[in-house]
């Protein structure tokens, strides 16, 4: 991938396509296509191959997905599973179509078995059944991973398959309902502050363990292992290191500089109970995660302070 080559990032306005983007531009890359949703709608595939046909890309960024937290897919599985479904099988086809140099396509650590063991490795793909509150997504996502596999063996398609933890970063979705658990949690600590409430409420148990990673080092993995894998199986992108939730939660309330009680509703679901995946395959390629937990949250906190107003309710 030349300074020069014709790259899409597909779901620039997201948080992971609009990382990918920083990142690109960060190290010098000048020709960057670029169509928001109001120009380019992915659930189209004639919308798609024309715009293929016209720019001819030469390498893909696959950012875009429809994505939420554990209510949002509780409340829309249609739209998880038939609108990712569509966006992938889109863009990978007209990919492969108009000869594309080399596509990576996004996964989710969420395509791995409920139970299966931690840190997860990438061998455990497809080794038991999902966790029932997101397997909507999950089922779509795998049958991106799959697609991407079977145009590689029967077309000799350059395209990789990068599984990333959960993520959070400037650009995350604050919304009140449809966002995951770290952004909510800022935001939520953050009115409670201002308003002076005695408590926070969080779903669950706090119990449940997840890793987190800052969005711009997912974006940095992205153009190494664009730059530096090619091959079939699936690579994971982590920390390798987990947080219980009300950990995470104590955290983000130091940040935030809330003062009252945290209380967990335990009438809500978890989730899968623990979920870390296992990074020694990219580890042994020559990358790591660069950005602290905290630190991270401090510098998602500072672009939520400066953006607030911008948010969808």
């Amino acid at each position: 991938m030349e300074k020069k080559s014709r790259i899409f990032v597909a779901g620039h306005r997201g948080l992971v396509g609009g990382a990918i983007l920083r990142q690109l531009r960060a190290e010098g890359y000048e020709n960057i296509l670029l169509a928001g949703r109001d120009e380019l709608d992915l659930t189209r595939q004639t919308a798609v191959d024309d715009f293929f046909a016209r720019h001819r890309p030469e390498y893909v960024f696959l950012a875009a997905a429809v994505v939420g937290g554990i209510h949002a897919n509780a409340t829309y599985p249609a739209d998880f599973i038939l609108g990712n479904l569509q966006i992938q099988n889109h863009c990978i086809e007209a990919a492969r179509r108009y000869r594309v140099n080399k596509l990576l396509f996004l996964g989710s650590s969420c395509i791995y078995p409920r139970d299966c063991p931690q840190p997860i490795a990438e061998g455990s793909l497809l080794t038991g059944p999902l966790e029932v509150s997101n397997q909507w997504y999950a089922i779509a996502k795998i049958a991106g991973i799959r697609l991407v596999q079977a145009f590689r063996r029967q077309y000799g398609f350059q395209g990789i398959c990068l599984m990333p933890t959960n993520l959070y970063g400037p650009g995350d979705n604050f919304h009140h309902e449809n966002s995951h658990v770290l952004p909510a949690l800022i935001r939520r600590f953050h009115e409670a502050k201002l308003s002076g409430a005695d408590q926070v409420v969080i779903w669950g148990t706090g119990t449940p363990r997840r890793e987190f990673l800052f969005v711009d080092d997912l974006a940095a993995a992205c153009l190494f292992l664009m730059q530096h894998y090619d091959a079939e199986e699936i690579v994971n992108v982590g920390v390798g290191k987990d947080i219980s939730i009300r950990e995470l939660a104590e955290m983000i309330q130091h940040v935030v500089g809330y003062t009252g009680v945290l209380s967990f509703d335990t009438d809500k679901p978890d989730g899968t109970p623990v979920k870390c995946l296992n990074v020694d395959k990219l580890d042994q390629l020559g990358w790591r995660a660069a950005t602290g937990l905290e630190e991270g949250i401090r510098m998602t906190y500072q672009w939520f302070l400066e953006h607030q107003d911008s948010f969808r309710r």
